[in-house]
């Protein structure tokens, strides 16, 4: 059943030909964050410490929701990253994920509902002005997860 699940949000995934640019932005944005996360269950994907060469300026989105850019930082004891601006959620995200793609490096930031994922690092902080949430690291081609045509943290973010 697992199986068929990821070969239809693939294929959604790829745009099949048969749905709009708005429709199948829509299904990536949905389906992308969602199988993002199975990656904490593959060994070796999930980070333990921040990699090298984080940039000053990273894009985050919430998973099916909007994108804003991001600065990044570092306190005395940990990695802060400070959303520039309100977040425009009908539901509070609890925790975040740095997406890291094996070839490009840091790519981005996903702020997801409810409690952080069990047993992974928490590597940091998001800041949301008042809240501050955990967020975890995630190594992950981010192209297999996301439609070139609407992509998961827009590269107009990192600027």
């Amino acid at each position: 059943m697992v199986r068929h699940l990821h070969t239809l949000a693939l294929a959604l995934l790829g745009g099949c030909g048969f749905a709009g640019s708005e429709t199948r932005c829509g299904i990536a944005a949905l389906a992308g964050p969602s199988l993002l996360l199975e990656q904490f269950t593959k060994s070796g994907a999930t980070l333990s410490q921040i990699p090298a060469g984080m940039p000053e300026i990273i894009p985050v989105r919430i998973a099916a929701g909007a994108a804003q850019r991001a600065l990044v930082g570092r306190s005395d004891s940990s990695w802060v990253i400070g959303v520039d601006g309100p977040l425009e959620s009908k539901n509070p995200p609890g925790f975040g994920v740095l997406v890291v793609d094996p070839i490009a490096g840091p790519t981005g930031l996903l702020l997801f509902e409810g409690p952080p994922i069990p047993g992974a690092p928490v590597l940091g902080q998001v800041n949301l002005g008042p809240t501050n949430l955990p967020f975890h690291g995630l190594r992950a081609t981010v192209a297999a997860f996301q439609d070139s045509r609407c992509p998961l943290f827009p590269d107009s973010l990192r600027k």
